[in-house]
């Protein structure tokens, strides 16, 4: 069992009694009727000494009469039974305990110092896809039940470390070197939270766990620089395919646009041919009509209608009279601003 803090127990008192009673003894000589009035003060002393105990503020006592649970002792200054009759476990139940792996802590503060040396062991794992990693983590606990956590089992501390490491190394050897190193880790860690606490709670040592992190996930050092060139071919990798998306999602609306544009220029055309190809047929329909009933009068017409269209575009006109036999021009009447 660990050693939690407990004051001093009856045989410690016993033994301390008995070695200053022989002290006395030796000391005394003959003089013994103050011998047993000295050992009385003394153990009246060592038992008012034994009497009282402190429990600090991230602290719970946890208190055995004659050998049996006999309750919690909050923060405090407390008495108890002396001689042993009344043992005091304390247990840090207000603070977080933290659970290194794969390194430790050597000096904490601003500029932490932390030491990896012989613990190649402990960090060095296997995925699933038969690659190592070495892994550093941490697991963060705090103590619910301190009766338990110290009576219902003999090295809780030692046994948290043991299911940590055995969770983290059925997880990792689950999931690929490219899931632990670098995409799902914050996942990886929520599972093996999971199963580390429903494991605990099967040992019902009462431990709440409050996280499971990892700190740093790298490959080992003889395969670091290969590694580090295939993460850096799949950012590029992932790289390209971000910009290859941004062009797709910039061309291709942009193509559907016009494609859209185009057709409906398509239709629009297309209905206005349509629209002027009847309104033609309606007029030399109408124009039909209209020569059936006087011949002579609509080829006249248009005629007249025909020149009016063509005269006008040209520069110069000349009308050729056949009876006398010249040229007549045609004066410029259809240009404006020319005197008549």
């Amino acid at each position: 069992m660990q050693d939690w803090g407990q004051g001093p127990s009856g045989d410690d008192l016993e033994k301390k009694v008995i070695e200053i009673r022989d002290h006395l003894k030796n000391k005394l000589g003959p003089q013994k009727g103050i011998l047993p009035i000295l050992i009385l003060v003394l153990l009246l002393v060592l038992g008012g000494y034994s009497s009282f105990y402190e429990v600090d503020t991230e602290e719970t006592g946890v208190v055995l009469r004659f050998g049996e649970f006999s309750g919690f002792s909050e923060p405090g200054l407390h008495f108890k039974l002396p001689f042993g009759i009344d043992q005091v476990y304390l247990v840090q139940t207000g603070r977080v305990l933290k659970e290194e792996f794969g390194y430790r802590t050597v000096q904490p503060g601003v500029r932490t110092t932390y030491s990896r040396g012989g613990l190649e062991e402990e960090s060095l794992t296997l995925t699933g896809d038969l690659n190592v990693s070495d892994v550093e983590w941490i697991v963060q606990f705090q103590v619910a039940d301190p009766f338990k956590f110290i009576f219902n089992i003999k090295d809780p501390v030692g046994t948290i470390r043991d299911i940590s490491e055995a969770m983290v190394r059925k997880a990792i050897g689950n999931a690929n070197v490219t899931q632990v190193l670098t995409t799902e880790r914050a996942q990886l860690a929520g599972e093996i939270e999971v199963g580390l606490q429903e494991t605990l709670n099967q040992y019902d040592i009462g431990v709440r766990i409050v996280t499971v992190k990892f700190q740093d996930v790298t490959p080992p050092d003889p395969v670091k620089d290969a590694f580090n060139e295939v993460n850096e071919a799949e950012q590029q990798k992932e790289s390209l395919i971000f910009q290859a998306r941004e062009q797709f999602n910039r061309e291709v609306p942009r193509a559907r646009g016009q494609a859209k544009q185009a057709l409906q220029e398509a239709e629009g055309y297309a209905v206005e041919r349509i629209n002027k190809a009847r309104g033609e047929t309606n007029r030399f329909l109408a124009l039909l009509t209209e020569y059936r009933k006087a011949p002579e009068v609509t080829r006249r017409r248009i005629y007249l209608e025909t020149m009016e269209v063509i005269l006008p575009r040209l520069e110069e006109t000349y009308i050729m009279d056949d009876q006398s036999g010249g040229l007549l021009p045609l004066l410029p009447l259809r240009k404006e601003g020319v005197a008549k």
